[in-house]
């Protein structure tokens, strides 16, 4: 089994990824497609839900994990944190699996879950990343950030 990490870089308005390469040549690849939440309103009594992708391609017909470490900023899964860029403020969020927002992304362990599927060869497995800001969150304005590990085992 082969184990690969992928950095991602999430950012209030959207995340994009950030390749680590090897010369070792790839049974998977990973690519991923922003979330973008938008402004954020302090005095909102409903959560602010956005979508991104993350799309895993094999060269052959492969069994694949997907799991996403705990933030940067607060060390765990429930709540993660975004941190001000120009600060110490923090901001909470999450990444979840399902639509619902029952289900926090993430390595396993604890209340979190993992995606796992049997991958075609050369066909996309494409798994959308549901991400939800709590409402009533008394913060600053400005660019908030948090960087999370992606591991795609095969």
């Amino acid at each position: 089994m082969k184990k690969r990490l992928y950095k991602i870089a999430y950012i209030m308005a959207a995340f994009a990824i950030i390749w680590m390469t090897s010369t070792e040549s790839f049974a998977c690849n990973v690519s991923t497609t922003p979330v973008n939440f938008g402004g954020y309103d302090t005095f909102s009594t409903a959560p602010l839900d956005a979508t991104g992708t993350i799309t895993v391609l094999c060269t052959t017909r492969e069994n694949v994990t997907i799991a996403i470490g705990p933030s940067l900023n607060s060390g765990g899964f429930d709540p993660r944190m975004m941190r001000l860029i120009s600060g110490s403020e923090l901001f909470e969020y999450n990444f979840y699996t399902r639509v619902n927002h029952n289900r926090i992304w993430g390595d396993g362990s604890g209340r979190t879950r993992t995606m796992r599927q049997n991958v075609a060869r050369n066909s996309p497995w494409i798994n959308t990343v549901y991400g939800r800001i709590p409402p009533m969150q008394d913060v600053s304005a400005g660019i908030y950030n948090d960087t999370l590990t992606v591991t795609i085992t095969w």
